[in-house]
């Protein structure tokens, strides 16, 4: 899938958190509490450069932020617009971001989800990623994945 991607800007602020509600709002039910990025720092994310945008119309088709830490990358977030769910746009955003961070230089991409995402935790062994913990952070049960990039 080609993909066209943007830098947030503090004018997409609001578009950015209307897309997150969207986005995790379907899985209140699913795991009993509300997800983490329903409370993230957007403002905070979007002015350190963190977050990129999948531009559509007349809502965003997706985003994603990336948090760069001393020997990985973050995905803290992928999310993407209900409507464009199942068409790939995820899988894509993944394989974009370890583009990108091979780009700056790391060698390890990191992520999370809650442990009642199991789909997520499928998807993201599917695509190479090795589970490396589960932990309790800000109350929610989260598993976390890795995955080491080759220059292949």
């Amino acid at each position: 899938m080609r993909l066209t991607t943007r830098p947030a800007t503090m004018q997409d602020l609001g578009a950015v958190q209307a897309l997150v509600e969207l986005a995790y709002g379907t899985y209140l039910a699913e795991i009993g509490v509300e997800p983490g990025p329903l409370h993230d720092d957007y403002s905070g994310y979007i002015s350190a450069g963190f977050v990129e945008i999948v531009p559509g119309s007349p809502d965003l088709r997706a985003i994603m932020v990336l948090i760069p830490h001393g020997t990985y990358l973050l995905i803290d977030n992928i999310a993407v617009h209900p409507d464009q769910q199942g068409k790939g746009l995820g899988t894509t955003l993944l394989a974009r971001a370890e583009k990108v961070a091979r780009s700056i230089g790391y060698e390890r991409i990191r992520l999370y989800t809650h442990e009642k995402m199991t789909r997520n935790q499928a998807l993201y062994l599917r695509m190479g990623f090795v589970e490396t913990e589960r932990v309790t952070e800000r109350g929610l049960a989260r598993v976390y994945f890795e995955k080491t990039l080759s220059d292949l």
